[in-house]
């Protein structure tokens, strides 16, 4: 696998991540978790938010990595249920940097929702890291959302895909524009030795 460049990522992003997880898993669940990933000065301490770098991708990706482990097989899912709660804190706190402010949804096509939204997420990161390097992919029958510098599973090795985090992501961000749930499947993954990760919208949930 080739190595990837260990980028930053910026204080108000670690913040959004950390102030997700709290929320999912406690004040203590998080310090463990934060204690066992060599991020303990963030416990009770969590970065101001603006742009200045905080920590590395290959950082973030063992914080990833610390909660699945921390939680066993229920890891994944508290690693969903994390991201659906950061995608809840950026309509909160940065609706103007994910561009969802005063946005009248409703008078779209669904599928154009989606699209909206996909793109709101690959633009949100791109104004937060010139660095990074994602879009979406509209070609097929379902839209997807792909990024070929995922910090969740950097310096890491699977056999399948790994970025639940950013599954639980795109599910509500696709929720939160269309007010119903999609099946969001990811098809590539950087740590199974893919070029990017690929997150497929699929069918509407019954």
């Amino acid at each position: 696998m080739t190595a990837r460049k260990d980028s930053m990522i910026i204080n108000s992003l670690v913040r959004q991540a950390l102030t997700s997880a709290q929320e999912v898993m406690g004040d203590n669940g998080l310090a463990a978790v934060l204690k066992t990933c060599g991020l303990e000065r963030f416990v009770g301490n969590f970065p101001p938010n603006n742009l200045a770098p905080a920590i590395q991708a290959s950082q973030y990706a063992k914080f990833n990595e610390a909660i699945e482990s921390f939680y066993g097989r229920g890891g994944k899912g508290i690693l969903r249920r994390i991201g659906k709660a950061s995608f809840q804190y950026g309509v909160r706190e940065q609706s103007a940097l994910l561009g969802v402010a005063g946005v009248a949804l409703k008078l779209l096509p669904e599928r154009q929702r989606i699209k909206f939204i996909l793109n709101g997420l690959a633009d949100a990161l791109k104004k937060s890291n010139a660095e990074v390097n994602a879009w979406v992919d509209e070609s097929g029958d379902r839209l997807a959302y792909i990024e070929s510098t995922c910090a969740i599973c950097h310096s890491r090795e699977s056999a399948t895909s790994i970025c639940y985090l950013y599954v639980g992501s795109i599910s509500e961000a696709v929720l939160w524009a269309t007010g119903r749930e999609f099946e969001v499947t990811e098809t590539h993954c950087l740590a199974k030795g893919d070029e990017y990760c690929r997150f497929e919208v699929g069918e509407a949930r019954a």
